[in-house]
Parts: structure tokens; sequence; C-alpha cells
């Protein structure tokens, strides 16, 4: 199963259809490719194999970000990295 962390856009590279995002602190540049409406710095999106797929409400993206911090408390330091760096670049699920 995937599961996208919302993460804010910082900053916009028109040029290279890229953003810089933070997802719960950690820096990175993905994809806008594939959003219909026009991304700001500000927003919020979701996050799937290094591009944004959809700008999410700051409500909603702010209850999520909430959980996902209460899941993370429960991990220790690597865990939480790999968690919020891998978690957006799923490869499918292996389990099924």
């Amino acid at each position: 199963m995937c599961l996208s962390i919302p993460s804010r856009v910082e900053k916009i590279d028109k040029e290279k259809c890229t953003a810089i995002v933070d997802t719960l602190g950690v820096k990175r540049e993905v994809g806008i490719d594939f959003i219909e409406d026009e991304v700001k710095v500000g927003d919020f999106v979701l996050i799937h194999i290094g591009f944004a797929m959809n700008i999410i409400s700051k409500e909603d993206a702010l209850a999520s970000i909430e959980t996902y911090k209460e899941i993370l408390e429960k991990m220790d330091e690597e865990e939480r990295k790999r968690a919020i760096l891998d978690g957006d670049n799923c490869q499918g699920d292996s389990s099924q």
C-alpha cells in the first residue's frame, strides 16, 4: 500500500516544471507536470514516485501530518528518515 505524506510547496521552477517541497522537514525536488491546476508556493501536494499528483486543502494536509507525526514518534531515527523519503516512492505492495 502507498501512503503519501502531504508536502508543502516552497519554491517553483516553471522552466523545469518542478517544485521544492517540504515533507516533515525533508526538502526535495518533485515534478509538477501532472497537476492540472496551477501550483503555488504554500500549496500542499500529495506526491507519488517523485511527482506531485494533486493539491489538497491546508486543513486536510495538517490533519494528515498530525497523524503521520504520531506514527513517526513510535519509530527510531533511521526508520523515520526512510518512511519520509521512501513513503512517496511506492513501487507496489509486495505483500500481496
